[in-house]
C-alpha cells in the first residue's frame, strides 16, 4: 500500500522541523522539556531534604512506612520499588537515627514489621515541608492558574501511560 500524500500542514511542519538545527529541534520536544523540568525538580527536592540531613530515597521510605506502617519489609520493598539490598541499607539507616522500628512481626515472626516512632513521624512533618519549598521553587514561574492547568495536563500524561 503506497504512502498517503502529506497534507500541506504536515508538509509545512516537516520543513519546519528540518530548517531547524537538530540539537535546537531535540532541545524543543516536549520529551526533552519534562526530562529537564523532571531533573531540576529532582536537584531542588534532593537540595532541600539534604537540609535535614535526608536523601530522597530515605524519605520516600519513611513515607510509606507513615501510610502503610506497621508494614512488613518485604511488602515495602515492592511498594517503594526499592531492591531488597537497598532497602536493608536504608532501614538500617533510618532505624540508626530512631525514625523507624523494625520488630518481628507478630502475625507471622519470619518477618519484620517497620513502624514510624514519633521522632520519624516529626521529621517526616519537617521533610514535608522543606518538598513543599522546593517544589514551589520549581513552580515560581507560574502564576496560580497556570500552575492548576500544568499539573492537570502532567497528571494526564502520567495516566496516559497506565
Amino acid at each position: 500500500m503506497p504512502p498517503s500524500p502529506a497534507t500541506p500542514a504536515t508538509q509545512d511542519s516537516e520543513s519546519a522541523s528540518e530548517d531547524r538545527p537538530a540539537l535546537t529541534r531535540i532541545r524543543s520536544l516536549p520529551s526533552w522539556l519534562l526530562n529537564r523540568a523532571s531533573a531540576r525538580g529532582r536537584r531542588l527536592v534532593a537540595d532541600a531534604l539534604a537540609q535535614d540531613g535526608m536523601r530522597m530515597p530515605h524519605h520516600a521510605v519513611l513515607s510509606a512506612v507513615a501510610d502503610l506502617g506497621p508494614v512488613a519489609q518485604a511488602e515495602l520493598g515492592r511498594t517503594t520499588g526499592f531492591d531488597p539490598k537497598d532497602m536493608v541499607g536504608i532501614l538500617n539507616e533510618l532505624q540508626a537515627q530512631e525514625l523507624i522500628t523494625r520488630e518481628p512481626d507478630p502475625a507471622d515472626r519470619r518477618k519484620n514489621a517497620i513502624t514510624l516512632t514519633e521522632a520519624g513521624r516529626r521529621r517526616l512533618t519537617h521533610l514535608a515541608e522543606l518538598g513543599d519549598e522546593a517544589n514551589e521553587a520549581l513552580l515560581a514561574a507560574l502564576t496560580p492558574v497556570e500552575r492548576e492547568l500544568f499539573l492537570a495536563l502532567l497528571t494526564r500524561i502520567v495516566e496516559g501511560e497506565q
